[in-house]
């Protein structure tokens, strides 16, 4: 494994990102233009005299440069020479494509040594991804390799805890790779919007593309600066796939429709009756799949172990995209009624009747799509438990107030990753989106800023019939506070506490 620097030098070029080499007087590599590259990084503490390093990020610095040469590095990449005693300065005009094109060569195209499927949307994906991952296990021969906003799984048995929902080019061509060697055929991720936007997956083309929703989301001074810039990047995956799964009634349909007409790319739609399969609930665990030809032969009834109709959706665009890289209906029957996705809509019940929701919910359409639910399955009052993440998508906060001042009756608004931010700011936030709803209920505000507190609170004070939405940390348990991970018991943990106390 290794490319040489005539290799390198000939891979920008063809991608057009090379500007120029720049040396010293004095040319300080043996056989200089078969110089073998065995070690690729953007990480000054890993490097070695093989190593090509890539300086990028909006913060690189240059004592970064200084300090991995320090480590024995001679060559780096950068968009600018920083004047630093290296043998070779290797100046392109995008750092990050230029990741892209050397890490993927780097590791031999593992990319196409894999099906790959892959899925975005505002909401839903990492279910759609764990759904799909086990109806490939129940068909024979698939091995299925994940990279979800949770977990990933290189061999398909041993999970880790994820750092990024898609990660850097650099990390995911390694990842690819470990995946082949593991004996994997397919590779399901989730494609973000940061994916596109700082070209993750330049270069990348998918089997399959499934895209689920878009709803205003990521927008703040530190993602998207507007909801147009969000859609755009989420949209790429349209361009950047085989085939595609759409739903039906997704927001600008139209325009994606005719993304894929103008680039010839085959487009399914699942959903209401304009789809190629409808999706009917049947009760709150099962739906049926009909279409007019069903030429993927699913029509049917299915069963899943998660609640609501929205989640009866994301089990459709798992049942077609797993059919159309092989799976037979009764191995996605089997892989649905048993496909379990940790931290959504998990549910556990109160001795008097009341359910108890804990799910990863963290913006307008997911808390949305969640209390819809409970105001439609339950006859009692909907509580929910909710914060919101610091220093990023500011957006989402008066997003999840509208949402809660459009459903909820009671809400207890606590802390959730407030990083360096202070939680009651945060959830000042979320009150104005509750008061900015159309009309205006009866709706009884809680402030607990211990988590833990919250949502004894709030299980506590559940009667029957009653739905309690704890909603943003799904299974994780750490809370993230001042830029450190905190230990934290979990929000499951807690509530299993509780029933455990009473």
């Amino acid at each position: 494994m290794g490319l040489t620097l005539t290799e390198v030098q000939n891979l920008l070029a063809k991608e057009n990102l090379l500007r120029e080499f720049i040396t010293p007087d004095t040319w300080t590599l043996e056989a200089p233009m078969q110089h073998i590259f065995r070690h690729l990084s953007y990480n000054s503490k890993d490097v070695d005299v093989e190593t090509l390093f890539f300086c990028k990020g909006n913060h690189f610095k240059k004592s970064y440069l200084e300090d991995a040469l320090a480590h024995g590095l001679q060559i780096y990449i950068a968009e600018k020479d920083y004047e630093v005693a290296a043998p070779l300065a290797i100046i392109v005009t995008d750092i990050r494509k230029a990741l892209a094109v050397l890490s993927m060569a780097f590791y031999d195209y593992p990319q196409e040594k894999l099906t790959l499927i892959g899925i975005t949307g505002t909401k839903g994906k990492t279910t759609v991804a764990y759904f799909t991952k086990e109806i490939l296990a129940e068909s024979t021969g698939q091995k299925t390799a994940l990279l979800s906003t949770m977990n990933t799984t290189l061999d398909g048995e041993t999970y880790f805890k994820s750092a990024l929902t898609t990660p850097e080019s650099l990390d995911l061509y390694r990842m690819m790779d470990e995946a082949v060697k593991n004996g994997m055929t397919h590779l399901i991720m989730e494609v973000s919007s940061q994916a596109y936007k700082v070209d993750r997956v330049y270069g990348l083309t998918f089997d399959l593309g499934v895209f689920l929703n878009i709803s205003p989301d990521h927008i703040g001074p530190i993602e998207h600066p507007t909801f147009e810039d969000y859609f755009y990047c989420k949209r790429q995956l349209v361009n950047h796939s085989k085939q595609v799964i759409v739903y039906r009634e997704i927001d600008h349909f139209n325009l994606i429709a005719e993304m894929a007409k103008q680039n010839n790319i085959p487009l399914i739609t699942y959903g209401g009756q304009d789809a190629n399969y409808q999706v009917t609930p049947t009760d709150s665990l099962h739906f049926k799949l009909t279409s007019s030809d069903d030429q993927l032969k699913l029509d049917g009834t299915y069963e899943i172990k998660h609640a609501g109709d929205f989640n009866k959706n994301n089990g459709a665009a798992a049942a077609i995209t797993a059919s159309l890289v092989g799976a037979n209906q009764t191995a996605i029957q089997s892989g649905l009624k048993k496909a379990l996705v940790p931290g959504r809509m998990n549910l556990l019940l109160k001795p008097n009747g009341a359910h108890i929701y804990i799910d990863y919910a963290h913006n307008y359409l997911s808390m949305q799509a969640i209390l819809a639910f409970a105001k439609k399955d339950h006859g009692g009052k909907v509580i929910v438990v909710t914060g919101s993440a610091g220093g990023k998508a500011e957006s989402r906060r008066e997003d999840i107030g509208k949402a809660i001042g459009e459903l909820a009756d009671v809400v207890y608004l606590t802390s959730d990753d407030p990083d360096h931010e202070d939680p009651k700011a945060i959830a000042n936030q979320i009150l104005r989106g509750i008061n900015q709803t159309l009309y205006r209920r009866d709706l009884t505000i809680n402030y607990e800023f211990d988590r833990s507190q919250a949502i004894v609170q709030a299980v506590k004070a559940a009667e029957i019939d009653d739905a309690v939405i704890i909603a943003g940390k799904g299974t994780e348990i750490f809370l993230t506070i001042a830029g450190n991970k905190q230990p934290y018991e979990g929000d499951y943990q807690i509530v299993e506490r509780i029933l455990r106390e009473q």
